[in-house]
């Protein structure tokens, strides 16, 4: 305001105005045009931008503007627009304003050689420029390249691309016929895929990628081009100011008279798919008067031909003829393809009206029978089989009746109108994709190193009414803006690191979010748009609402009402929606939406087609799918989506894009009215930030946008300085600038060539440079105080590079010497060096012998006969190495002595290690059969110990079988002694109760008989008689009955003594079978020896000597007797706190005592059983027992863990034991054997005991012996035998044995 400095201000048809700021709001600013003194008006801030000092000043790249924003963008582009420069550079983005008027010499030949092989910016801003750079970026850093020329309609993106083609051609082609196919094949393109527009009279309705492919020397090979998004609507209906496709007037216009005639075809206004659009032809005066007046259209004769320099329907078709026959295509295809062409045409004229039948179908006018019979012929069809696929739509049953069985469903009116179209749209685009193929086939390469492709495409667009066109189009713009903006950021990038400047990385606003709202799958509208034409009946409304429903809150979308613009907000809800895309908000109506994405036809349609008898028509049809894939439908109508088609196809063009390096050129259209030398600013504006130029400014922002190079700084200054400061060069002049300002260092950069600055800093520093001479003059004082400091500096290090100087002279010398002595050296070694390579080489050959000695000693056969190769191969080393000290030899004799020594030793440990080999395999197979013995044996001992687990197993349960019939026995026996014991006592009691009464008979007979012998002592006569009587009964011993009383009862008596007698031989026989009997019988017979005075030492010899069985066992009996007694009277006589001795766990020995055999009356017990008898009777039966064993001194030590309990093991040999184990926890174990160890070892019998009715105590025999052999008791027990210490049992006559 105080400097009253010119700024931009927004301006509704130049796009922006110059005027000065009076007044600042809130929000806004007051701006006063300087055209328009007086008058005001407010403009927003954020659209408010300074301008340059001198506005008419224009620059080459807009990167060099003191002030980088979208008003002096659209400034210098109307400057040099003015001045017939049409070509600008945003950095390396070429921006193209079609001048629409030929620039002299622009395009020529000359031009042409000017630009090849020079770098950007060295020449001012061309399309060729572009095409140069892009060639050479594929040249040099052997990449394919891409340029995407893009722009609305009119703009002049064709044109660009077709000088972009000619430029690659000319420059680096071949010159063969290939490259003129190039570019000719251009024309015929835009016939097919070209048509006027309100925009533009050679519209490209149609995207294309035109790939330039080259070999290895980098020469043209040839060509092949992809198309994206035909506008099939526009074949069926236009608005009234635009045309169809140029070939449908081309062919009205040029045809020859006999294809006339042919195709039957008149003027344009003839046909419904001209007629509703402008059916006026393009020509000159001259070509306007060659047309015939049956050819022209009323409105052709009424208005005139339309003008445009680059068009003329009846040249043109003259022209694509000549382009068609250039790229290869003969007399009989361009028939069919003008055949195909006029069928079309004629298939637009068949009319239907309602049939009168109650079947609610229609059927074909009377009118236009003649045009269904040109249309039938044209297209090789049956003129019966056309009007009914276009009349009624074949369905195929599903379900019920036959399956498969086809009905003909009659369609209505409107139906039968969009089949018809449906079929020319189908039948078009088909043709079309045949004419680019044909095209790709006229230039084939059969190898190709790299490519440059071109990509034309539409840019964004946005219309009062927008469809589904649209739509594409701004979502393919969308993807090329992300891709744009991802490559310029990358392109920013290199040139910071070109120019060293060192900066961070510049971020900018993705617009991912946007793409995802077309393209995500299922929440997509692509996606949400498929499934609607899925549905049994599609509708747009039901669409739109689905979209609207699903992104309800999506930043990117919302409803036509709140548009900006009047006629949006008319728009329902369900009758459209707004996109907000990188370049502005776009309402779309989505009418018709879901019918222009479905690609499919009916499938009457599709198999008429099909079976043309056209073998061009049928061939048109037969690489698609459809028909197989509708006959696999029943009921509904085949779907393809055309909207998923072209997101697929967009993602491979990406591909291959983001594959290559990529260039820019942005297309302008200057104006509406398409005329030269007239600038819309307004419309301009528009296009440049559709383009994503003022999105490429705000990118810069966050970099260095402003820049400069030095020469042209030194320019703009040089007169502000005096002449002292000029004659510095320009660096340092910016330098000396600079310093001196004191400018911030964040503010600016220095790189190679240019300086560069951040955001309007640029503007500031002219602002300094520019301000008054008081200031201008303190500015040189202190550039001139700064040069001062700098030289001085200079002098400083001059001093010091004097002082480095001398001392290098000083190191020169030195190293001069060292360099004598090392070309000395140098002589010397080359002089010796093959020999001391020689030496090196048989010595590191020598070294290698250590590991020949290795492998020897791993050797086990054969090692004499390598140990003398391997002397034989060291020998021969040290004789060439005497050899090599010794004589002058080459280089080749060492290699060759030495070569064949390598081969020698190689030879050498090639057996070495095949032998090495050989044992290592039979030592593998050794050890392998080695694991196979001991997995037999493992399987063996396994099948032994369970064999021996099961025969465990068996003898215990038979051990315990026995143990319980030994009880039984046992129970039985002291059940049957009971019950003898009892009738023995009452047959003892019946005795004495006799001999009592015998002996009172006895007593009164003797006293009867004194009495009578006193009376009779007078009778003298009978004394002699009696006494000798007396004197026989006396030496008898027993009275002898004096009476015949007497002599009865001694008869009784003998009867009752013999019954006696009887009785106790049959008690004898019963008792005989007990134990007591038994016993009883022993001790009558022990009788016959007399032990009791025997020595210790006696009876331990007689038990270790005698032979005599019966003599052993009493031997046996009395001593462990006599060993009973011993320890009853030890332990009635031990110390009073000595603890007691144990020899046997204490249930073994308080056993015996409570025997139950011991339990009957005392009085009358039997006589124990003696051991030899029952030694004897149990024939020396060996046992084995384990019961659990705490000795009484253990028990008190450790209360807390009672679990450690030992074991107590026994062998019982017959009756007595013979060996004994104690095995304690933290103990060694206690072994014991009869005859060394007898004081300290059990002394009761087994019976004794009570072990074999103890269940579980019984153990096997190899239980036993296991503990035994574990516990060291085979060695106590030999060391006993060889002292002579051990008496003889089983286990003693088993060891002997086996020992011997």
């Amino acid at each position: 305001m105080e400097d009253g400095k010119p700024v931009w201000a927004p301006h509704p048809a130049d796009g922006f105005q110059l005027g000065t700021i009076v007044d600042i709001g809130a929000d806004s600013l007051t701006i006063e045009p300087l055209k328009q003194k007086g008058k005001t008006f407010l403009a927003p801030v954020n659209q408010v931008f300074p301008a340059e000092d001198d506005v008419n000043k224009h620059v080459e790249d807009n990167c060099s503007l003191m002030y980088l924003n979208e008003a002096t963008l659209l400034n210098n582009v109307r400057v040099r627009y003015s001045k017939d420069r049409i070509y600008t550079y945003v950095a390396n983005i070429l921006i193209a304003v079609n001048p629409y008027y030929d620039i002299p010499k622009l395009y020529s030949a000359e031009t042409i050689k000017k630009y090849q092989g020079r770098s950007l910016g060295t020449l001012p801003p061309h399309v060729y420029a572009i095409a140069d750079k892009a060639y050479r970026d594929m040249k040099v850093l052997k990449m394919s390249q891409s340029i995407i020329v893009s722009g609305e309609s009119g703009a002049g993106k064709t044109e660009n691309t077709k000088f972009v083609l000619r430029y690659l051609t000319t420059s680096y082609g071949t010159g063969q016929d290939i490259d003129e196919r190039i570019v000719e094949a251009n024309p015929l393109l835009e016939a097919f895929g070209n048509a006027k527009t309100v925009r533009n009279n050679n519209s490209s309705r149609f995207g294309k990628f035109v790939e330039i492919h080259f070999n290895e020397k980098n020469a043209v090979v040839g060509g092949f081009v992809s198309h994206y998004l035909l506008e099939k609507s526009r074949i069926c209906r236009q608005s009234s100011e635009e045309r169809n496709y140029h070939i449908f007037y081309r062919l009205c216009a040029g045809a020859p008279e006999d294809i006339r005639q042919k195709f039957h075809l008149s003027s344009p206004d003839t046909f419904r798919y001209l007629n509703r659009g402008c059916t006026r032809f393009f020509a000159t005066k001259d070509t306007d008067k060659q047309i015939l007046q049956n050819r022209k259209s009323s409105e052709h004769a009424k208005s005139g031909p339309l003008k445009d320099p680059l068009l003329d329907d009846h040249g043109d078709f003259s022209r694509m003829s000549v382009a068609m026959k250039k790229i290869g295509l003969g007399d009989t295809e361009k028939l069919d393809l003008f055949r195909v062409v006029a069928g079309v045409l004629h298939l637009g004229n068949i009319d239907f009206e309602e049939a009168g039948s109650t079947s609610g179908g229609c059927t074909i006018r009377n009118q236009s029978s003649q045009t269904l019979e040109h249309c039938a012929e044209l297209l090789g069809l049956e003129e019966d089989d056309l009007r009914v696929s276009l009349t009624t739509r074949v369905m195929l049953t599903s379900a019920g009746g036959a399956r498969g069985t086809a009905i003909k469903v009659p369609l209505k009116v409107e139906q039968a109108n969009n089949a018809r179209d449906a079929l020319a749209k189908a039948t078009y685009s088909r043709l079309f994709d045949h004419v680019v193929t044909r095209v790709n086939q006229c230039f084939p390469f059969d190898s190709s190193a790299n490519f440059i492709g071109v990509l034309d495409i539409a840019g964004f667009e946005y219309f009062e009414h927008n469809s589904f066109e649209q739509f594409c189009i701004n979502y393919c713009n969308e993807k090329l803006q992300q891709f744009f903006n991802e490559r310029i950021l990358k392109e920013e990038q290199e040139l910071y690191h070109k120019e060293g400047l060192g900066v961070n990385e510049v971020h900018y606003v993705d617009n991912q979010d946007c793409i995802d709202l077309v393209e995500a799958k299922v929440l997509g509208i692509l996606d949400i748009l498929d499934e609607e034409n899925r549905l049994p009946q599609p509708s747009d409304q039901h669409f739109t609402d689905t979209v609207h429903s699903k992104h309800k809150n999506h930043f990117r979308l919302t409803v036509p009402r709140k548009s900006k613009l009047a006629v949006h907000r008319n728009v329902r809800d369900d009758e459209g929606f707004i996109v907000r895309h990188f370049a502005g908000a776009v309402c779309y109506e989505t009418t018709k939406f879901v019918e222009k994405n479905n690609d499919a036809l009916h499938m009457s349609l599709e198999s008429l087609v099909s079976e043309s008898k056209d073998a061009f028509v049928r061939r048109l049809f037969e690489n698609s799918s459809n028909s197989r894939d509708v006959k696999q439908k029943a009921g509904k109508l085949s779907f393809i989506s055309v909207g998923n088609k072209f997101k697929t196809q967009l993602n491979i063009l990406l591909d291959k894009l983001r594959s290559t390096g990529s260039s820019f050129i942005r297309c302008i259209k200057p104006n509406l009215k398409m005329v030269s030398h007239q600038f819309e600013g307004a419309q301009i504006l528009s296009q440049l930030q559709c383009s994503g130029m003022v999105s490429v400014l705000d990118l810069m922002q966050g970099g260095f946008p402003s820049r400069a190079p030095f020469h042209e700084l030194y320019n703009m200054y040089q007169n502000y300085m005096p002449p002292k400061l000029t004659r510095l060069d320009p660096r340092l002049f910016c330098k000396a600038l600079f310093k001196a300002l004191g400018l911030n260092e964040n503010d600016y950069k220095f790189g190679l060539t240019k300086v560069f600055f951040r955001p309007g800093k640029f503007a500031e520093f002219d602002q300094i440079m520019r301000s008054d001479p008081d200031h201008l003059a303190e500015l040189v004082k202190k550039v001139n105080k700064w040069l001062i400091h700098s030289r001085w500096k200079k002098v400083q290090w001059c001093s010091l590079s004097v002082i480095k100087l001398k001392n290098k002279i000083v190191y020169r010398a030195g190293a001069c010497i060292q360099m004598q002595k090392t070309v000395r050296m140098w002589l010397c070694r080359k002089k010796h060096k093959p020999r001391i390579d020689g030496l090196v080489k048989v010595r590191n050959l020598k070294k290698r012998m250590g590991r020949f000695n290795e492998v020897v000693g791993g050797l086990k056969e054969g090692k004499q006969e390598m140990s003398k190769q391997i002397e034989g191969l060291e020998n021969a080393i040290d004789a060439l190495m005497l050899k090599i000290k010794g004589t002058m030899m080459s280089r080749l004799d060492i290699d060759h002595e030495f070569q064949a020594l390598v081969t020698r030793s190689e030879k050498l440990l090639t057996d070495l290690q095949n032998k090495k080999k050989e044992e290592e395999e039979r030592e593998r197979l050794r050890r392998i059969q080695e694991e196979m013995e001991r997995e037999r044996k493992r399987r063996e001992e396994e099948e032994q110990r369970r064999r021996q687990e099961d025969e465990d197993r068996r003898l215990k349960a038979e051990m315990e079988v026995k143990r319980k019939q030994e009880e039984e026995e046992r129970k039985k026996r002291e059940e049957e002694e009971r019950r003898l014991q009892v009738e023995m006592e009452l047959q003892l009691q019946a005795e004495r109760e006799q001999d009592v009464a015998r002996q009172a008979v006895l007593e009164q007979e003797r006293r009867d008989r004194e009495l009578a012998m006193r009376i009779a002592q007078s009778e003298a006569e009978l004394i002699p008689e009696e006494a000798l009587n007396d004197s026989g009964l006396r030496s008898n011993g027993s009275s002898v009955p004096s009476s015949p009383e007497r002599a009865a009862g001694a008869g009784s008596t003998k009867l009752k003594n013999y019954t006696m007698e009887e009785m106790a031989r049959e008690m004898t026989e019963l008792l005989s079978r007990g134990p007591q009997v038994l016993a009883s019988k022993a001790a009558a017979n022990a009788k016959k020896y007399e032990l009791s005075k025997w020595k210790y030492a006696e009876l331990r010899d007689a038990i270790n000597t005698s032979c005599d069985i019966e003599l052993l066992a009493a031997c046996r009996e009395e001593f462990h007797r006599r060993l009973k007694v011993y320890h009853a009277w030890k332990s009635k006589n031990k110390k009073r706190n000595a603890e007691p001795e144990q020899r046997a766990p204490k249930s073994v020995l308080d056993y015996g005592p409570t025997s139950p055999v011991r339990r009957p009356a005392q009085q009358n017990l039997a006589p124990p059983i003696p051991a030899r008898q029952h030694d004897v009777a149990m024939n020396r039966q060996q046992r084995y027992f384990r019961i659990p064993f705490i000795r009484p001194g253990d028990q008190y030590k450790d209360p807390q863990n009672p679990q450690k309990k030992g074991w107590w093991y026994a062998h019982f040999d017959g009756p007595w034991i013979a060996r004994q184990m104690e095995l304690h926890p933290d103990k060694h174990p206690i072994l014991l054997v009869a005859g060394k160890d007898d004081m300290e070892m059990c002394e009761l019998s087994l019976e004794e005991t009570g072990l074999s009715r103890k269940r579980g105590a019984e153990i096997l025999p190899r239980q036993f012996e296991e503990i035994w052999e574990r516990c060291g008791g085979v060695q106590y027990l030999r060391s006993a035998i060889e002292s002579r210490q051990a008496r003889p049992t089983y286990a003693t006559a088993m060891l002997q044995s086996m020992l011997k």
